[in-house]
């Protein structure tokens, strides 16, 4: 299956953003940029959202978000079924949200994490595949998966 990630950020995450999404078409992955396009100040939980339904359409298979700590973008994608977003500050965290967690958006904090650091461990958890079926973290993801907040 081919890589098509869907991407947005918030005020605070613009400048890191930019640089993933050359890293991106460098490595001529296909994406779609949801915003912002500027460093005005906006509503991230927004922002995820349209990340969230891209995904969850079926439309991409993964998602990008940033925001100035990355703490705020994966609260909000962790509200929408399907969605296991991590929050990555280096690689080996790139690639256990993969292998163990299939993590299928990736958040990061431009105020927290370099944009060479970021981009390496987006490189990683691009190219980390889940360990899959039949172990214990595939029962564990199945067990995230069902789970439903009760209000």
């Amino acid at each position: 299956m081919s890589l098509k990630i869907a991407v947005a950020c918030d005020h605070a995450g613009f400048r890191l953003k930019q640089t993933l999404l050359d890293f991106l078409r460098n490595k001529n992955i296909e994406f779609m940029d949801f915003g912002v396009n500027s460093a005005d100040s906006v509503d991230y939980p927004n922002y995820a959202r349209m990340v969230c339904e891209a995904i969850n359409s079926g439309e991409y298979n993964r998602g990008l978000l940033v925001c100035g700590s990355g703490i705020g973008m994966s609260i909000a994608a962790n509200k929408f079924p399907g969605i296991r977003c991590a929050l990555v500050h280096d690689n080996y965290g790139a690639k256990m949200s993969r292998e163990h967690n299939n993590a299928n958006v990736i958040a990061f904090g431009e105020r927290v994490t370099g944009s060479g650091v970021a981009v390496e461990a987006f490189d990683i958890w691009l190219h980390t595949n889940f360990l899959g079926d039949g172990t214990s973290h595939a029962r564990r993801v199945a067990i995230l998966d069902s789970l439903i907040a009760k209000n």
